[in-house]
């Protein structure tokens, strides 16, 4: 690296080349002021490139969004999660997102008409598209044949690709079976956690190869990533093998491992999902980006592939605390809360912020949103505009 005092010209140097005159003091707050404009430029561009996804039990398939395309990109959104349905050639259907991760490989032709819709889908606005991908029925375990697996990880690629998304919705829930946790594996009895993990974090390789031969950009979007088996080890105390997600870890350490562009993977934070104290996201940023290293194989890798984000549940635990559309005063968040925490979230996070909904719907069948308050859109919108 070159000397400093070398390689930078002297302020009077860049003042007389500018064309800027004067007294030392007046060359130097003109050229403070430069510096500034320059770094809330900088500041400004790195706000626009940050995005907000819409995810939620309003999720549209391909057919949905060709049809109302126009409609959704009326929201405060930049993009969603969809879901890609597969025909087959006796004209059965079904939700490939449910049923990829298991024994049964998908072929091109099964999932063609779900990709016609997105090539006959007009996108604007709504460009930030990623199509998801489930660890459902996850009835294999890390040791039989993962072939099924890899080719429809590569086929889902491949259509998000040609359907012009920014990649994979890579859900890692174990909805079905626990797929993560070495204790509940098949074979625990007899094969360590060491085997184990080394077989997660094989097959952690496989699939993040499996998605970038087919989408060398691709987005891997992880609703949650190393920060969910690190709350679950009670930050650190307790072993990854007795943690419900504690094999995510050596599974991310394969896909961190492999990946080829810088933030390719994003780290979903939805442990934000009931944020209303606006600080805590500094404090959870400061979380995924340093405090769960030890259970990361590889620290400059992390740092170079992972994108920090923030998911935020606008209609957070209904179940018990309720969902009014009528009297938002009584709602977990209400709109003001709400735009506070989504402006925050924007503020601090790397890359993406998404935002979850239950039971108000920003799009139906009837072409207009449904328990979903004006009051929290139009936070929405402010919460994006401030930034």
């Amino acid at each position: 690296m070159a000397n400093d005092a070398k390689s930078k010209p002297k302020a009077s140097a860049v003042a007389q080349g500018s064309g800027l005159q004067g007294s030392p003091a007046r060359v130097k707050a003109l050229l403070l002021h430069i510096a500034v404009l320059f770094v809330f430029a900088l500041a400004a561009g790195a706000a626009e490139k940050k995005r907000l996804i819409e995810f939620g039990w309003d999720e549209p398939d391909t057919a949905f969004m060709r049809k109302h395309i126009f409609e959704m990109e009326k929201t405060p959104f930049d993009g969603c999660v969809y879901t890609v349905n597969y025909t087959t050639a006796n004209g059965v259907s079904g939700s490939f997102m449910k049923e990829a991760w298991g024994t049964r490989a998908f072929t091109d032709a099964e999932l063609k008409p779900a990709l016609d819709d997105l090539r006959a889908t007009p996108f604007r606005k709504l460009t930030c598209n990623f199509l998801r991908f489930n660890v459902t029925p996850g009835n294999v375990d890390w040791f039989d044949d993962f072939s099924a697996i890899l080719q429809n990880a590569r086929l889902a690629a491949r259509v998000a690709r040609a359907g012009k998304s920014k990649g994979i919705l890579f859900d890692i829930e174990h909805y079905a079976t626990p797929l993560f946790h070495y204790r509940k594996q098949r074979d625990s009895a007899t094969k360590s956690w060491e085997l184990y993990a080394a077989q997660s974090r094989l097959r952690g390789r496989e699939v993040m190869t499996a998605f970038q031969a087919e989408f060398p950009e691709v987005i891997v979007f992880l609703t949650f990533g190393y920060s969910q088996p690190w709350a679950g080890s009670d930050n650190g105390k307790k072993s990854l093998a007795d943690v419900e997600y504690g094999l995510l870890a050596p599974f991310l350490d394969g896909m961190v491992e492999v990946s080829t562009r810088r933030h390719n993977i994003i780290e979903g934070g939805e442990i934000a999902y009931s944020f209303r104290e606006t600080n805590k996201f500094l404090r959870h940023y400061k979380v995924m980006k340093e405090n769960l290293l030890p259970i990361v194989a590889n620290e400059r890798k992390y740092h170079s592939a992972v994108s920090i984000g923030f998911g935020i549940w606008m209609d957070y635990d209904w179940r018990k605390k309720g969902w009014d559309a009528r009297d938002v005063a009584k709602n977990f968040y209400t709109p003001e809360q709400f735009e506070a925490s989504v402006r925050e979230a924007l503020n601090v996070a790397d890359d993406y912020v998404w935002i979850y909904t239950e039971q108000a719907r920003w799009w139906t069948p009837e072409g207009k949103p449904t328990a979903l308050p004006d009051s929290y859109a139009e936070s929405l919108q402010r919460a994006r505009e401030f930034r």
